[in-house]
């Protein structure tokens, strides 16, 4: 075929056919992301229709962040973000995900193999995390895996073909290449939007399905029996100014601190408890069993040992549930039990002296919480509440097993992470009222706020304005000594800057500490403040 001087040197147009190494670094960056997104997203549509309350691909990598860092980044995280800890890691993952997965597009353009390899080895760790994770079952890690990765690859591979490519024309050709780019721009943007939409959509519907709550499902149909004895709340408190905390917590305000990123759900016909090791009579007990022994109803604050000085990570609550010095009579404690191990469906565990479930405390395995079955995220069906203990040493929720063991032979999750064996929870006060940074009108103010030290009681709280005389608060009405205390001081405010300052005392003469110490390894002390100005 014969051509003419001028055809000679022109350069072919791009169109589908050019390979990819002409996509531009932008479009390269917004495929490998998005690609990444629709991995992420049909990952969790795959764990979804698994069905059982199955953990995703990115709930497992976040499983195994948590276990593999959680002891130097704990108090980090809740300081940083609160209860929100564990959808702001899941948010963390995710973003790195579409990060890994711009640098895979960015390699791709050149080397397309690369960037499937790239996509492969995500998937891969995915897996591994998967199988290391106690929710989830090999069979739906690797089919969520394969196909992660086939839609990450196929979609990686379609964007790059349509993205916006980046190829040298002359001005006689500049027309006719506008026009085609701008057809490859609009077609980029479309297959775009349908990337997210599919990401979304598989996403959202994933998660829906894995909710499927068998949980809730089962809680629905819990009738709880009467308990046999009851530690009454109070009917009424002498005071209640406006901000303090209540008395009692409603369950959907209680505060939730644990290391499960999903909550596990409980076949609660398949259910059992198990009493195991060093005991006489080892046995395992069904859910119906569990209601049909005696219970109790007792009101208990629990506190995280994270909780900072003037912190929320501390509640108080009524439950029920069967004494766990009835369950250990019955298994028979050998000579040298001397520590009870909680095991959770999660494999989180948590370990208390043996001494403390028999030494009269309040010490339940709980089944219901504020007249309630046990809300699924704070431990449905069953879990330990031990008064006097921080949660990370006795709290097991989605309890499974309870072993005895010596205190030498074991170390549950926490301990290993470099917190106290021991876990006593200290006398502490919280000012609630006023707020930090408030400006207040001159006269008559209240300060208010709760005081705790569970199984001791509190006997006074005194608060302090700026450097004058402790005064003394008034105290509400408690149903025991395991319970927080509400207080109050009626301030005679003047003008001004000023430092409230409050602490406690608990029945046994110990008043709370003005030494400031950080939560790890066994809770914060030190007295809690609040900086107010007052105006004429």
């Amino acid at each position: 075929m014969q051509t003419t001087a001028g055809d000679e040197h022109r350069e072919p147009l791009p169109d589908a056919s050019t390979a990819p190494p002409t996509v531009g670094r932008l479009a390269a960056l917004a495929a490998g992301a998005l690609s990444a997104g629709a991995a992420l997203g049909v990952s969790e549509l795959a764990s979804g229709i698994a069905g059982g309350g199955e953990p995703s691909l990115v709930s497992s990598i976040g499983t195994e962040f948590i276990d593999r860092f959680a002891g130097g980044l704990k108090d980090l995280a809740v300081q940083l973000f609160g209860t929100n800890d564990k959808p702001a890691l899941i948010v963390g993952i995710i973003i790195n995900s579409l990060m890994l997965g711009a640098l895979f597009g960015l390699v791709a353009r050149r080397w397309f193999w690369l960037g499937a390899i790239g996509f492969a080895g995500f998937g891969a760790v995915g897996l591994w995390a998967y199988t290391r994770d106690p929710l989830g079952s090999t069979t739906t890690g690797l089919l969520a895996a394969v196909i992660a990765v086939a839609v990450g690859v196929a979609s990686l591979w379609a964007l790059l073909r349509v993205a916006p490519r980046r190829a040298a024309v002359t001005d006689r050709d500049a027309d006719h290449s506008d026009a085609h780019t701008g057809t490859r721009r609009r077609t980029f943007l479309a297959a775009a939007l349908v990337a997210i939409a599919g990401a979304a959509g598989s996403s959202v519907l994933g998660r829906k399905l894995r909710a499927g709550n068998i949980s809730e499902a089962a809680r629905a149909d819990v009738a709880l029996p009467r308990a046999g004895t009851s530690a009454g709340v109070p009917d009424r408190q002498p005071f209640s100014p406006e901000g303090l905390s209540p008395y009692v917590t409603p369950n959907a305000e209680f505060y939730r601190i644990d290391t499960a990123l999903i909550v596990p759900q409980v076949d609660i016909d398949a259910w059992s408890l198990e009493i195991s090791g060093m005991v006489d009579s080892p046995f395992s007990i069904s859910y119906d069993e569990l209601l049909e022994m005696e219970s109790v109803e007792e009101t208990v604050t629990l506190q995280c040992v994270s909780n900072e000085v003037g912190g929320r990570l501390v509640d108080n609550a009524v439950w029920q549930g069967v004494p766990l010095q009835a369950l250990l009579d019955r298994a028979g404690v050998q000579a040298g039990a001397t520590q009870v191990v909680g095991r959770s469906l999660d494999d989180f565990t948590a370990g208390f002296p043996t001494d403390v479930a028999l030494d009269g405390r309040v010490a339940l395995v709980a089944y219901a919480m504020n007249g309630e079955p046990l809300p699924v995220e704070h431990g449905f069906p069953a879990r330990l509440v031990v008064a006097g203990l921080y949660g990370y040493v006795s709290a097991t929720k989605w309890l499974r097993q309870i072993e005895l063991t010596s205190w030498e032979d074991f170390d549950g999750y926490w301990i290993t992470r470099g917190w106290a064996k021991e876990g006593p929870i200290k006398t502490m006060s919280r000012i609630d009222v006023p707020a930090s940074s408030a400006r207040l009108a001159a006269g008559p103010t209240p300060v208010a706020g709760v005081a705790w030290a569970p199984t001791r009681g509190i006997e006074r709280v005194e608060v302090q304005i700026d450097d004058g005389e402790w005064q003394e608060c008034r105290l509400g009405e408690v149903a025991s000594d395991n319970t927080w205390v509400q207080w109050l001081y009626e301030w005679d405010a003047r003008p001004g800057e000023h430092t409230i300052r409050a602490r406690a005392t608990d029945r046994g003469g110990e008043t709370q500490t003005d030494a400031v110490e950080p939560p790890i390894p066994s809770g914060a002390t030190g007295w809690h403040s609040r900086r107010v100005r007052v105006t004429g």
